[in-house]
């Protein structure tokens, strides 16, 4: 199967995504925040609150980020990321239409698809940041962005890994169904931050290595992120001088 994945994006439909940047990066924020309050069997602003939160994420993501003009064979990249984005943000309100949570190997599925998508919003925001002529603001708010998004998809895939097998991570506490994603993105973003705290650990083979993984991607998303903005604003303080 033939791909194609040209990695130039044009200065201009760059410039003409900024404005989302900063919306971009408040709604990346927003499943994090409303985590303690998510409760399928609370008020109605519990219930609505995680559904919400994500549907608004994934819409700003389609927004925000320019088109992919990459293929695998006859199928469009830029096609497959927006239908991975509207399956996330439907499926997420699933338990709270149908009034109970997906089966086991639904439940595994569709955390796996938000995953992908938020993974695929991450390599796009790096793309973004390489071709982007200018460092401002705006450009900023997209790089906390991509950080963000690496750590809810490290979270989601701890929590398939999880599902999968129950004795992947020791999590501290009894936790409910709705508390593990919130328990195990906790987990991640103190991982990514190189923190530590030992309250929610590895606690097998495999969570082990998934933790080594997520340290090396925080690792390697900064040096990214540092080197691009630089080698950006060192680019436009010449043009400037000249």
């Amino acid at each position: 199967m033939k791909v194609s994945a040209p990695l130039r994006l044009s200065a201009e439909a760059i410039r003409g995504k900024e404005r989302h940047f900063p919306l971009f990066l408040i709604t990346a924020l927003l499943p994090i925040g409303v985590f303690p309050f998510a409760n399928l069997d609370g008020t109605v602003l519990e219930r609505l609150a995680l559904p919400l939160a994500v549907t608004l994420l994934v819409l700003e993501s389609l927004r925000a980020m320019p088109e992919w003009v990459a293929r695998i064979g006859p199928f469009k990249v830029n096609g497959i990321y927006r239908w991975l984005g509207i399956i996330s943000a439907v499926v997420v309100w699933w338990p709270l239409l149908v009034g109970h949570r997906p089966l086991f190997l639904a439940h595994v599925l569709v955390v796996a698809i938000r995953a992908l998508f938020y993974s695929l919003t991450a390599v796009r925001i790096i793309q973004v940041l390489a071709n982007c002529d200018r460092v401002g603001v705006r450009t900023l708010c997209l790089g906390a962005a991509g950080y963000v998004h690496l750590g809810l998809t490290a979270g989601l895939l701890a929590t398939v890994l999880q599902l999968v097998d129950p004795d992947s991570f020791n999590l501290g506490a009894t936790v409910l169904h709705e508390e593990l994603m919130a328990r195990l993105s906790y987990f991640a973003f103190v991982t990514l931050g190189s923190l530590g705290y030992g309250d929610v650990v590895p606690a097998s083979p495999i969570g082990e290595s998934f933790a080594v993984l997520v340290s090396i991607s925080s690792t390697l998303y900064l040096s990214l992120l540092i080197g691009l903005l630089l080698s950006r604003f060192i680019s436009s303080q010449q043009r400037e001088e000249v």
